[in-house]
């Protein structure tokens, strides 16, 4: 079994437990910015946490262009238990601003406008595409990174060698679910600490356990 083989049976291994995945991050898809800062705060927090903060951040600033005229150092009093508190919220109100007078209030449906974005690197951006837009996207989350190469389909830690590296094993239309799917076993089953080697449904294909 290749390498590209054994990534499409560790999809449909996985299928069987989530079925259809979705971004575990809270948002109003009539208002899609509302995803683009859930996952800006994400970084180096979990969405849990990003969870709770949100629902009070999207009441007191409800449209972009609020985002865009908000005062920095009260974003940052919302978003405080997110960490690097000063960063996102200065990342989210530039950003905003970004949207409304560059690009005419619509997220860029590329991946070289996004970047563009202060804070955007090109995890945020592939979700962002994926999630939105419906495009093949590859988002190297932390378990995804962890869990890819624990399978033996990577041999690297460096989110753009990784991102490469699965491109090129999974097929574009599976490729965000495939991600997400990464994501709910590496929380459930795969974890960092303790994995739960005995209770995993793909050992067999898993170079860690051997």
């Amino acid at each position: 079994m290749n390498k590209k083989q054994k990534t499409a049976e560790i999809n449909r291994t996985l299928t069987t437990l989530y079925p259809e995945p979705v971004c575990e991050l809270n948002y109003n898809q009539n208002k899609p910015h509302e995803l683009l800062i859930a996952a800006r705060l994400s970084a180096q927090c979990t969405d849990k946490r990003v969870n709770q903060v949100t629902p009070a951040l999207f009441a007191r600033f409800p449209t972009l262009t609020d985002f865009a005229y908000a005062d920095v150092s009260e974003v940052e009093e919302f978003v405080r238990s997110c960490g690097l508190y000063k960063t996102k919220a200065h990342d989210i109100v530039e950003t905003c601003k970004m949207l409304v007078n560059t690009y005419n209030c619509t997220i860029p449906d590329s991946m070289d406008e996004l970047i563009k974005l202060p804070g955007i690197g090109r995890k945020t951006a592939n979700l962002l595409l994926g999630t939105l837009y419906g495009k093949p996207a590859i988002v190297t989350d932390t378990h995804v990174i962890r869990l890819s190469n624990r399978f033996g389909l990577v041999n690297t830690k460096n989110p753009e060698k990784v991102e490469s590296a699965l491109k090129k094993l999974i097929v574009p239309e599976e490729s965000l679910n495939f991600c997400h799917r990464l994501v709910l076993f590496g929380r459930e089953f795969c974890k960092a600490q303790s994995p739960k080697c005995a209770e995993c449904g793909v050992r067999e294909m898993c170079t860690y356990i051997k």
